[in-house]
């Protein structure tokens, strides 16, 4: 009866969370030793902390530096040149040789001399029959691109904390039963003893007990590494992968999620970031065809430029220039041609990877479902399965005790209890997993 007991209050336990228990109130701040954390506590530290969505928001930041790359050529470009030269002419018949090639120079052929000059030169696009406003175009959906990409980070980053949430309270739940396992074993094992010291069982069922007590302490060992493996994968998932020693919520419960095939597919054909970022792409690359054909036509710049020599005699020359230049590209050796092909047939590539996306959103949606639906029918038969598997066992343990038990049925009653109680914490774990893989394959935010 006391298991029977026992299990209806485990069983109780996980009511309030069932209804929706209130979670206490979130914090920013870093983990502290003897914390207790809630799911969404640890979604909270793993999207401050994930190095994984910084550099997703670093590439967001790199498209934008792009984005302002391509509008530079809306801007003038000024170069200014300098240079220095010791210079030492060569000698003609000992004649000398004046600066402007006439004679009675300033200086003879034999001597050296300093020359300095110094060049700024303005180069300004005119017009480039959109090449320009096409690029910058490419670059604003390149960027935006990178931004679902970053949206897309944030929704793995949020179901793998999920995953490593739950795997914490599945094992925790497990290390639990596994010792509820050996102080039941303990317990048989005091009494076979007492049976056998007033001679009413042999030893062999003293034996058989402490066998059975051994193997279900080594179960105990295994359950409890498993727990701290389980704990060190969630401190990785929220980036903390040194954080001190911290509880966390049990919401380990069923939830029943309404919702058809048909609309978690639409969901995802409509919020998925990858698909988003997919279709900016196609854009992208079809703009693309557009500025390899710009290549076709020619590009109007003006530039101008002051030119300044001197020496380190009375010599010094100074000049400027000023004008437009029209650069038409008569042949290129088909270069133009070649590369509005290739940009047909990447955009063409994309597309049909963008089919594909599609394709392989439908179909993670759909297995999502199915293994919700999956989860969901096996709760029910898990938790019959344990109610029975604890009446069982108490029916085993009061006959032995009783006397008219053998302790092969005690021991079967005890692994029976075992598997299903794990076989129910399984169920809901698996059902919670599914639950967070169908929110994320459906672009849940």
């Amino acid at each position: 009866m006391k298991r029977i007991i026992s299990f209806f209050v485990f069983m109780a336990s996980l009511l309030p969370m069932a209804a929706g228990a209130q979670e206490p109130v979130k914090s920013d701040g870093p983990i502290n030793n003897g914390d207790r954390l809630t799911l969404s506590r640890c979604v909270d530290i793993a999207l401050q902390q994930q190095p994984a969505l910084t550099a997703a928001h670093y590439n967001i930041k790199a498209s934008e530096s792009r984005v302002g790359e391509a509008r530079s050529a809306y801007f003038p470009q000024i170069n200014v040149q300098g240079g220095y030269s010791r210079i030492k002419p060569l000698s003609s018949n000992g004649s000398s040789i004046s600066s402007n090639g006439g004679s009675g120079s300033n200086f003879s052929s034999s001597s050296s001399f300093d020359q300095y000059t110094a060049t700024a030169a303005l180069t300004q696009t005119i017009y480039d029959f959109g090449k320009t406003p096409t690029q910058v175009g490419i670059q604003k959906l390149n960027l935006d691109a990178s931004r679902a990409d970053f949206n897309t980070t944030h929704a793995q980053t949020i179901l793998s904390v999920k995953q490593a949430y739950y795997g914490v309270l599945q094992t925790q739940r497990n290390l639990e039963v596994a010792k509820e396992t050996v102080t039941q074993f303990a317990q048989h094992l005091d009494q076979a003893k007492g049976f056998y010291e007033v001679g009413t069982h042999p030893k062999f069922d003293v034996t058989k007990a402490e066998v059975d007590l051994s193997n279900a302490k080594l179960n105990l060992i295994t359950a409890g590494n498993a727990l701290r493996i389980a704990r060190v994968t969630l401190n990785n998932t929220m980036g903390v992968p040194d954080a001190p020693e911290y509880e966390v919520e049990d919401s380990l419960a069923y939830i029943k999620k309404e919702i058809s095939m048909a609309q978690a597919i639409n969901s995802a054909l409509k919020n998925r970031p990858e698909i988003e970022a997919t279709d900016l792409r196609v854009k992208a690359s079809e703009k693309s065809i557009d500025l390899a054909k710009k290549g076709y036509f020619p590009v109007i710049t003006g530039n101008a430029a002051y030119n300044r020599e001197s020496g380190d005699t009375s010599f010094r020359e100074e000049g400027w220039n000023a004008g437009v230049v029209i650069t038409f590209p008569i042949f290129s050796g088909f270069l133009t041609h070649h590369q509005v092909q290739e940009s047909i047939a990447t955009a063409d590539a994309a597309k049909a990877n963008y089919d594909v996306l599609k394709q392989n959103v439908t179909l993670e949606v759909q297995q999502a479902f199915l293994n919700l639906r999956a989860a969901e029918e096996r709760i029910p038969t898990a938790e019959l399965g344990a109610k029975q598997a604890s009446e069982n066992l108490e029916i085993a343990t009061g006959r032995y005790s009783a006397g008219v038990g053998n302790p092969i049925e005690v021991t079967d009653a005890e692994v029976t209890y075992t598997n299903a109680r794990t076989a129910y914490i399984q169920a809901l774990y698996d059902y919670n997993v599914a639950l967070a893989n169908l929110d994320k394959a459906m672009g849940v935010r």
